[in-house]
């Protein structure tokens, strides 16, 4: 698990291979909203952390 900031608030990044994808889930720890992505396992882990963010993001805005 790695951890990054959205604002004031910290986010936890979980990476779980599942055959030839991997699934990248990010929580909110302030709200414990959770999102998640799939990718293919060779996919960059900067790139699967920066969307799996950028959709937290998404969800945290909505949420209002």
């Amino acid at each position: 698990m790695a951890d990054s900031r959205v604002g004031e608030g910290e986010v936890y990044f979980e990476f779980t291979a599942i055959g030839p994808q991997v699934k990248v889930a990010a929580v909110d720890a302030a709200t414990g909203i959770e999102v998640a992505v799939m990718a293919p396992v060779g996919a960059a882990r900067h790139d699967l952390e920066r969307l799996a963010l950028r959709k937290l993001r998404m969800r945290l805005e909505r949420r209002g």
